[in-house]
């Protein structure tokens, strides 16, 4: 008869957790934090929030350009699932200080980021290239449009083969998403 390892799931285990000691140097999120923390002069948004009289107090926006930068980078775009990682995930807990945002606010501050998003692409140029991070020959900006110098009428044209369209019937051709 087979023996198995003795276990329970209604034990509990209390794990102390240091969110510092959580983004560790060499990664992206420690680059992420040491560049909104130290490099980025973030300024440009305290004009957005006029609630030093009366009103609740706002969200720092190094906290929500942290996460919503470290989600863009995992690939999270969703304003509910960057609330949820910071429930559930131990460095989107670290990076927003566990102070773990709601998700009408993240989304606020997505949409409502146009004007001071070009200061602070900016910036991050500037310290990019202060650190030689830019080669200088050839920039590019995902998402952006730029004219091709390939001939329309020949993109796309040749088969795999080495022949051109129309000398193999159209099922062998592969497809291309």
């Amino acid at each position: 008869m087979a023996r198995y390892k003795p276990y329970s799931h209604a034990q509990g285990k209390f794990i102390p957790i240091h969110f510092a000691k959580q983004i560790l140097p060499g990664t992206f999120e420690y680059s992420l934090n040491h560049l909104i923390d130290h490099e980025l002069d973030l300024s440009v948004f305290d004009a957005r929030f006029r609630n030093d009289e009366n009103g609740a107090p706002a969200y720092a926006p190094r906290i929500l350009l942290k996460i919503v930068l470290y989600a863009s980078a995992r690939g999270i775009v969703s304003s509910r699932k960057i609330e949820q990682a910071c429930r559930e995930n131990v460095i989107f807990m670290a990076l927003s200080a566990d102070t773990r945002p709601h998700f009408t606010t993240i989304a606020d501050f997505i949409a409502s980021m146009d004007k001071e998003i070009i200061h602070l692409f900016r910036d991050v140029l500037l310290v990019c290239d202060d650190l030689g991070l830019i080669g200088k020959e050839m920039f590019a900006i995902d998402g952006c449009k730029l004219p091709s110098h390939l001939p329309g009428d020949g993109v796309g044209s040749f088969h795999p083969t080495g022949k051109k369209e129309g000398e193999y019937p159209v099922e062998s051709v592969p497809h291309r998403p």
